[in-house]
């Protein structure tokens, strides 16, 4: 029995405040048919809405209509041409997600795409577009059987249940362009946002004009067992600690990574935490900049014998800023990833020959086809999940058309452990006027991800001059830096010189327990330290009280954080006491730790 768990690909990537707001301050049958007339919405000056009503069933087998809410700002200056934004998941309302409501969003948007009006819908089950939701996905547990929950799932959804493929949505894409009166549109696909873009360019080609990809999923991938994510992660990991970026944490964190997860398939932790669960968070960091601080020191740590970093990573895993209820819909999830297949299974088997289908194919995979893991680690796929869902519709497979032949841009981020750059490079190379732009350091989710502005500035020249990017990104400074190797337990009470490089760890380890929490969500959290102790944060300061990442030495005190782009700066001041520690107080002035320990002057 597998407890269930909607796949980590399905995690969608948040919006980067900090990125958006520092760009801000820079700079009916077949189709559809507008339902209700255009009105203005939102915060921001311009901005219409409207519903476009588009038929369940395109067959008319299944009777019935969903509105689609629409959102078009129109564009400032000489046009362009129109732009729709489309958003990942699949589960999020891509309305929802850009938010051009938003003066902030309107502004990032408006300068990726000078000149073009921008449109986002929510697609159908998301967001303001009836969205799908199960009772069954709500209330299951993390011991109930996944099979089971996901055909109670469908069950709930009925009929209508099975119109929701990624080829429904790229129709009701084109019932949006063709509601708003558009011939020929460019798309902004993100994550599987770009899979439904790439569908849209296949199946409508003649209405397409131009295509930017970030993050891409190659169309007809096979998500069954994830086996695209394995066999890049160690490399990808490798390229995030390249040129000693890691080297006070750990010497081989790719391979750290490999040997705790291989010894957490045969040994969980505590009882409770997998191997899954653990891959699973490492897959998380690509879009959580503070997790992915913590996880270089805090994986050695675990592999060396000392599982309470670890297990404090994932306390900020869990207590990070998962989507909610309201903006992602696991039920749309499920809806379209197991109608899209393929799985290794026919469509008419019963749920008991598809399990045995699925060992079959795993036990028949040459070595190497999920990386240096376990068979354990096709679990990070769809493949259980989906096999309690009905029998798929016949689809769309845009692997197999032909793409039309327009201007196509790709970002791919070098640490995105989600969706490969080899699977963005192979999908470019589809294309003749295909360009790939590689970004180092950054995860999932380039455009809102990249704080050095460097693929933002890329797509807008782009935009502009219509000519292949001539500029490289180079890797810029994280606003948290990996933490080093967590301090021993000490053998003897410290003197003040090493109490007080224990107290900056201390801090340090903090500000990216902050930053993978409240930090990124905005929202208020409360985490205990590795050793005790509490930590308080809201959207730009934290306190905290006896905090300890080291035996013997608690910290407290309250910090201030500043900074739109990387390195984030602290102020504030510490007071510093426990069993092994000089006791007194530290100052922190633009992240110099200095003070009086111990009666002795210590710091810089």
């Amino acid at each position: 029995m597998r407890g269930i768990s909607i796949s980590r690909m399905a995690r969608p990537a948040s919006r980067c405040a900090l990125v958006v707001c520092a760009l801000a301050v820079a700079a009916a049958a077949t189709s559809g048919s507008a339902h209700a007339a255009a009105a203005t919405c939102g915060r921001t000056a311009g901005l219409l809405c409207s519903v476009v009503e588009v038929p369940v069933d395109r067959a008319g087998l299944v009777a019935g209509t969903i509105p689609l809410h629409v959102e078009m700002l129109p564009s400032i200056g000489a046009p362009r041409g129109v732009v729709f934004l489309v958003a990942g998941g699949p589960g999020q309302g891509s309305a929802q997600t850009y938010d051009l409501g938003d003066p902030s969003q309107a502004t990032f948007f408006r300068f990726l795409f000078p000149g073009y009006t921008l449109v986002a819908y929510d697609d159908r089950g998301t967001g303001g577009s009836n969205p799908l939701a199960c009772d069954s996905l709500d209330s299951a547990g993390p011991a109930s059987d996944e099979m089971e929950v996901v055909a109670d799932c469908a069950a709930e959804l009925g009929p209508s249940g099975s119109f929701y493929s990624t080829a429904d949505h790229a129709a009701d894409l084109d019932a949006v362009r063709e509601a708003l009166g558009f011939d020929r549109i460019a798309i902004l696909g993100v994550s599987y946002g770009t899979k439904l873009a790439l569908t849209y360019a296949s199946t409508y080609p003649a209405h397409v004009d131009r295509l930017v990809l970030d993050s891409v999923v190659a169309p007809g991938e096979d998500s069954s067992f994830s086996a695209n994510v394995l066999q890049a992660l160690p490399g990808t990991l490798a390229r995030f600690c390249a040129n000693g970026a890691c080297a006070s944490s750990t010497s081989d964190f790719a391979g750290d990574v490999v040997a705790v997860a291989n010894e957490l398939a045969v040994s969980p932790l505590e009882g409770s935490v997998t191997a899954l669960t653990f891959l699973g968070m490492v897959v998380d960091a690509d879009l959580n900049p503070g997790l992915a601080a913590e996880l270089p020191a805090a994986v050695h740590a675990a592999r060396t014998g000392d599982s309470r970093p670890l297990l404090h990573a994932l306390r900020l895993e869990s207590d990070g800023p998962a989507p909610a209820a309201s903006t992602f819909s696991s039920a749309l999830y499920l809806a379209t990833v197991c109608d899209d297949g393929p799985f290794p299974w026919l469509p008419s088997a019963a749920p008991a020959d598809r399990l045995a289908s699925i060992e079959a194919v795993l036990a028949a995979l040459p070595p190497g086809s999920l990386g240096p893991f376990g068979s354990w680690a096709a679990g990070l796929g769809n493949a259980w999940s989906c096999a309690g869902w009905p029998a798929p519709q016949p689809g769309v497979d845009p692997s197999a058309g032909a793409f039309p032949d327009v201007p196509v841009l790709a970002f791919s981020g070098g640490f995105d452990l989600r969706t490969p750059t080899a699977d963005a490079a192979a999908v470019v190379a589809r294309f003749p006027q295909g360009h790939l732009v590689v970004v180092p350091g950054v995860g999932h989710s380039v455009l809102t991800m990249d704080t050095s502005l460097c693929s933002q500035i890329i797509l807008r020249a782009w935009i502009e001059s219509g000519s292949a990017p001539s500029r490289v990104c180079r890797r810029e400074q994280p606003y948290v830096a990996p933490l080093a190797a967590f301090p021993h337990a000490p053998a003897k009470r410290l003197s003040p010189t090493q109490t007080r490089s224990v107290a900056a760890k201390t801090l340090r380890e903090a500000e990216a327990a902050w930053l993978a929490t409240a930090g990124l969500s905005g929202r208020k959290a409360r985490l205990v330290g590795i050793h005790g102790g509490t930590l308080s944060g809201t959207g730009t300061a934290f306190t905290l009280d006896r905090y300890s990442i080291a035996t013997g030495v608690q910290v407290s005190g309250r910090i201030r954080v500043t900074g739109l782009l990387p390195p984030l700066r602290l102020s504030g001041s510490l007071q510093v006491r426990g069993t092994m520690a000089a006791r007194g107080t530290l100052s922190v002035r633009r992240d110099v730790v200095r003070g009086r320990l111990g009666n002795v002057a210590v710091g810089p």
